[in-house]
Parts: structure tokens; C-alpha cells; sequence
């Protein structure tokens, strides 16, 4: 990899982060340290020691300042008893799968096994993709556009190897039954369920959008 290459790569993480970051916050402090980011992210992007810099103005502002649509990525892990691993969520106290937004600099895959692991402590090896769905399509509540990347895990192990990192995401977890999974499910989740079931029995093809 060339330092043209790394400069690029460390400048597109900080662009995400400060548009993800302007975008969400209500701070007005905030806001002016991430626009100085994406000052900063404008220089790295037009810096070239090889030639004459290129100006900054000359890269859109919504190349900088845009953080969507957002990428997120779920798993769907199903055991060789026919159970699926579920998360209860902090935030609304409902049931899904273990997921959530992905990070430059990682693949879909890598991505997806870190969710799972930061959330649930479990290791997993990813066997298909299900399918990609969009939020406005698939009953997610959020404010933002999400594609999201659904996979189909196999579960390592039944219990975690260690603590989840990211406990205080979750109530809970459990593994159920596809007859007997849990009332309160999460809207987004709720269609993509069965879809995941479905694509472990062999019955569909990947789907998407």
C-alpha cells in the first residue's frame, strides 16, 4: 500500500466519523470541531507529495459532510438445533439480531462478526449472505437510510467465550425456536426472521431491493 493509499484510507474513516458525528449531534461545539475534521479530511484527500496539491475546494462539500446512506449488517445465527440467537435490546427493549453499523476500513463480513461478538461475547462463521434490504422497505424506525447487509452465521459455540464488550447494548440474549420466538420483536427484524430461516433450510436465493 502506497502513502497515497494510507493517507486516503485514514482521511475516509475521518470523514465518516466527523459526518456521522455532525449529523447526530445537537452540541453546537460539536458541530465546529467536526467541520475542523473535514477541513482537515480535505487537506489529507488533496495532499500529494509526488505533485502539485490539488485545491480543496475542488472536492464536493457533500463528499465531506454526508454520512448515509448507512451500512449496517446483522447476523442471523442458527444452531444445528434449529434455534436462532436473538438479542433484547437496551434502547427499546425488543428482540433482534445481533448487528449494527460497519466501520471503513472493514469488510461486510468482518464487520457483521464483530457486531455479534461485541454484543453477545459469541464467535461465528458466516456461511451465506441472505439478503440486502433497505430500512424504508423492511419496517426498520429510523430516522436515517440504512442498507442492511443480512448474514447467515454458524454459531462456534452456544455460550460466550468472554464478556461482551458491548453489554450495555443489550438486556439479554436467547436462543429460540422458529415456532416460539419472542412477541415484542423489532420492526426491522420482524419480515427479515423468517427470511433468515428460509435461506438456512435452503429455500431461497439471496434477496435484495
Amino acid at each position: 500500500m502506497s502513502i497515497q493509499q494510507q493517507i486516503a484510507g485514514w482521511a475516509d474513516k475521518l470523514r465518516d466519523i466527523s459526518a456521522t458525528g455532525s449529523k447526530f449531534t445537537k452540541n453546537v461545539y460539536d458541530k465546529e470541531n467536526y467541520e475542523k475534521i473535514q477541513n482537515i479530511v480535505g487537506e489529507m484527500l488533496t495532499f500529494d507529495p509526488f505533485r502539485k496539491n490539488t485545491d480543496i475546494k475542488s472536492i464536493p462539500l457533500p463528499y465531506l459532510t454526508r454520512p448515509g446512506p448507512l451500512i449496517g449488517g446483522d447476523g442471523a445465527i442458527i444452531n444445528s438445533e434449529e434455534e436462532i440467537l436473538l438479542i433484547q435490546r437496551a434502547d427499546n427493549r425488543m428482540w433482534a439480531m445481533p448487528g449494527g453499523l460497519l466501520e471503513v476500513g472493514e469488510t461486510p463480513a468482518e464487520g457483521v462478526l464483530r457486531e455479534i461478538f461485541e454484543e453477545t461475547g459469541i464467535t461465528c462463521q458466516i456461511t451465506k449472505l441472505i439478503g440486502i434490504y433497505d430500512s424504508r422497505l423492511c419496517g426498520t424506525s429510523s430516522p436515517f437510510h440504512i442498507y442492511h447487509l443480512l448474514f447467515l452465521c454458524t454459531p462456534l459455540m452456544r455460550n460466550p467465550i468472554t464478556i461482551p464488550s458491548h453489554k450495555r447494548e443489550i438486556i439479554s440474549y436467547k436462543w429460540f425456536k422458529e415456532a416460539f420466538l419472542p412477541e415484542s420483536i423489532d420492526p426491522g427484524h420482524i419480515t427479515r426472521i423468517p427470511e433468515a430461516f428460509r435461506t438456512w433450510k435452503g429455500e431461497k436465493e439471496a434477496y435484495f431491493d
